[in-house]
C-alpha cells in the first residue's frame, strides 16, 4: 500500500452534485491521477456515503487508491484504501483498529516535523505537510518550508505528501525538495480543462524521478 502514495494526489472539491463530482474526477483520473482523497466538509451523511461510495467504484476502474479524509467509519464502510487524518481527527491507532492492517493511514504534519515522527512511530503510512504557498482553501494554514521537506526527507522513511496552494507552476520545487506526492485541490478542479491539468501535473513527477535517476546515475 505505502508505495502507492505517489504522484498527483487529488482531493475532491467542495461539490454536492454526486454527478458533476464523478465528472470531474474522471476527469482527473484520465488525465493521470495516482491517488484520490475525498473530501466533503460540508454534505451530510447521506450525500457523504453516496458520493463515496460512487468514487470507490470509480477509483476502482482507473485502479487508483481512495482515501476518506477524517473519517475512518466512512472509509469502513465504502472499503476505501485507507483515511486522512487531521490534527483533530483521532488517533492512528483508533483508525488502524477500525480498518486493520492492510488499509493506509495518511497524517496532515502542517509545518511541525516532530508530528511526522510522532505519526511514523505510531505506524502511520505517510505523512503531509504545508502549506507550502497561499492557500484558497484554507488562508490561514500554517506555512511550511521547503527546508522543512528536505529535512523530513533526510529523517522520515514514509511517503511524503505536499499540499498548499500547490500549482504545475511551482510544483517541481516541491517535488525537488523531497516531496513524493503533490496533494492538489483548486489547481486541479478549479482548471476550465481539468484532464489536462491532471497531466501537468502527472508530468511533473515524471519529470522530476527522471533528474532523480539521471543524479544517482552520475
Amino acid at each position: 500500500m505505502i508505495s502507492k502514495i505517489s504522484g498527483l494526489y487529488a482531493i475532491t472539491p467542495e461539490e454536492q452534485d454526486t454527478a458533476e463530482l464523478l465528472r470531474q474526477v474522471r476527469l482527473a483520473l484520465q488525465g493521470g491521477a495516482r491517488v484520490l482523497q475525498y473530501r466533503n466538509k460540508l454534505g451530510d451523511s447521506a450525500v457523504r456515503l453516496a458520493q463515496a461510495s460512487a468514487l470507490r467504484e470509480l477509483t476502482r476502474e482507473f485502479a487508483v487508491p481512495l482515501i476518506i479524509n477524517d473519517d475512518a467509519t466512512l472509509a469502513l464502510r465504502v472499503d476505501a484504501d485507507g483515511v486522512h487524518l487531521g490534527g483533530e481527527d483521532g488517533s492512528i491507532a483508533a483508525a488502524r483498529h477500525a480498518l486493520g492492517f492492510d488499509k493506509m493511514i495518511g497524517v496532515s504534519c502542517y509545518n511541525r516535523l516532530s508530528l511526522a515522527h510522532q505519526a511514523a512511530n505510531q505506524g502511520a503510512d505517510y505523512v503531509a505537510f504545508g502549506a507550502f504557498f497561499a492557500s484558497t482553501v484554507k488562508p490561514s494554514a500554517p506555512v511550511a518550508t521547503l527546508d522543512l521537506l528536505r529535512q523530513a526527507r533526510r529523517e522520515i522513511s514514509l511517503p511524503i505528501v505536499a499540499i498548499g496552494g500547490i500549482t504545475v507552476e511551482n510544483g517541481a520545487s516541491v517535488l525537488s525538495a523531497g516531496a513524493g506526492a503533490l496533494a492538489v485541490i483548486s489547481a486541479l478542479f478549479s482548471s476550465p480543462d481539468i484532464q489536462l491539468a491532471a497531466r501537468q501535473f502527472a508530468n511533473l513527477n515524471t519529470n522530476n524521478l527522471v533528474r532523480k535517476m539521471q543524479h544517482d546515475f552520475t
